[in-house]
Formats: C-alpha cells, structure tokens, sequence
C-alpha cells in the first residue's frame, strides 16, 4: 500500500465517517420515546469498517468527471443498506453471530427486536439520503431504481434467502449466483451509482458493472479464505463460523490454493475493465489492496 493511496483511501472513508455522522445527528436530534433504536442504529453505522462502496461511489463519480462530493448522498446510503444487511445477517435466524467489527452486534447491544426495526430504518433513511444533494430529480430517480434493484429479491435480499436455504448444500453455481446477488449487488450499485451520479454515458456505466461483478466475486473469495486464515482481532468476528455453520463456500468446494488463484484471476479481469476510464490509479490500487487484505 503506497502512502499515496492510503491518504486517499483514508480521505474518502473520512468523508464518508463524517456524513454519516451528521445524518445520524439529525435523526437522533428529532427522537423522544423511540429514541433506543436511534442509537442503535448509529452504533451500527458508527462501528467502522472500510467503507468500500462508498469509496467506490466517489471513485467513479471522479474518474468519470465529477467532484467526489457529487455522489456523496448517494454513498453514504449505500453504507446505510450495506449496514442494515449486516444487522440482520447477525440475527439469530439468519447466521447468529454475536460479534460484528470488533464489537457486539446490534442485536446483542439492544435486543432483537430493537435491532430488527434499526435495520429496516437504516433501508428507509438509504432512500431518504439520496433525495438529498443537488443532483437532478431526473439522476435521482435513476439513483434510486438502481438502489432498489440492488437491495431486492434479485439482489441482496435474494442472495441471503439463497444461503439460508441452501446452507450447506450449495453447488458450486448456486454459491456465486448467490456471492453475485448478496455480495455483488451492492458492489455493482456503488460502481455504477458513481457513473450514474456523474452523468456518464452507458459505456462507462457497463465497464463498472463488469469491474464490480468480477471484484464482487473476488471479494468474497477472499472472505471464504479469511475466514478459515484470518485473524479474529483484525477480523472483528470470529474466524470459522461458516464452516461451524456447515456452510458450503468456495474454499470447501475448491480448496484455499484455488481460492486463491481463481481470486487473483478474477482481480485481473476487474482492473481490465477499468481501461474504459481514465485516471484510475487509485481505483487499480484499491482492487489489489482488496486481494490481499488480511481483514
């Protein structure tokens, strides 16, 4: 990691900390006796994490001409759904987990029923975010069908339902149809919401796609890998819960070194897709950050 991109990196996940803040400041200031799941919601959004789709967002607003703060609205509601997802993936009917970024998860801080209505606003405050900013109604609009695309049936919602009813007994197909929809989808929606945000043409919003499926795929190769090699201090959940869950991955279908290897590949044909924009250093450095991450 050069010094360079890390400044970078730590900038736009510094934006982003910092508008969501001010989100969760307003809706905090205008709760009385509801306020529990307020909190519950900011310890949430608060707890961290690296901000990937965010920074994906402004990346590609940038690289396809427009001030990061142009898709800013936009990003940070994305981080709202990618928050709301992991409140109830932790819950105890979906993967049960009681630890998340290091600390206890939502439903272990405020109960399970608190925790339950803390993710459903975070979706309904995602949409609110976007209406906000001085885009377009027209940009809007189109910002928001890609949003509520990506958090469906057809996306992540219909991702999860596929893990928690195929378990341990995916093939190998169904496993990255699902990585593609409950990983991928909101890859995909950061990617190309950043395009979108920025008034770019369809050539660029389908080189994004195409990045985002393949990083999506390796992404969450990566998270099969570590979470047999990981470390639980840097992972901030504990390591082996999908196998302890009897769950099938890529790396109990194909082994940690073809893992691997079909990671690196995949990497490979994200940053090729990147050759439809211009000023992508960052963008090309992330990606690789991303395959050799250790959390």
């Amino acid at each position: 990691m050069t010094g360079e991109f890390k400044k970078r990196l730590e900038e736009l996940s510094g934006i982003t900390d910092r508008r969501l803040e001010d989100y969760m400041n307003s809706v905090l200031s205008g709760t009385g006796e509801q306020r529990n799941v307020a909190e519950a919601m900011e310890y949430s959004l608060s707890a961290g994490g690296k901000r990937i789709r965010p920074v994906l967002t402004m990346e590609f607003c940038r690289v396809c001409g427009e001030d990061t703060e142009t898709a800013l609205p936009a990003a940070c509601a994305l981080e709202m759904i990618h928050t709301f997802s992991l409140i109830h993936d932790d819950l105890p009917c979906m993967d049960d987990d009681d630890m998340r970024r290091g600390k206890p998860s939502c439903h272990i801080a405020f109960g399970e029923p608190t925790a339950l209505l803390a993710g459903d606003a975070l979706l309904n405050l995602a949409y609110e975010t976007v209406c906000g900013g001085n885009l377009s109604a027209e940009v809007k609009i189109a910002l928001i069908a890609e949003l509520t695309k990506a958090t469906g049936v057809n996306g992540m919602i219909g991702g999860q339902e596929i893990d928690t009813a195929f378990g341990g007994r995916m093939t190998e197909s169904i496993l990255l149809n699902m990585y593609s929809m409950k990983t991928g989808a909101l890859l995909r929606a950061a990617c190309k919401m950043g395009c979108i945000a920025a008034g770019a043409g369809s050539e660029k919003i389908n080189a994004a796609e195409l990045y985002a499926d393949k990083l999506g795929l390796a992404f969450q190769i990566i998270d099969d890998i570590l979470d047999v090699t990981g470390d639980e201090k840097l992972l901030g959940k504990p390591v082996g819960s999908d196998s302890g869950n009897e769950k099938a991955t890529f790396v109990s279908l194909n082994g940690i070194e073809n893992s691997r290897k079909t990671a690196k590949i995949l990497t490979d044909e994200a940053l090729n897709a990147l050759a439809a924009f211009e000023n992508t250093d960052f963008l090309k450095e992330l990606t690789l950050f991303l395959l050799k991450r250790e959390y």
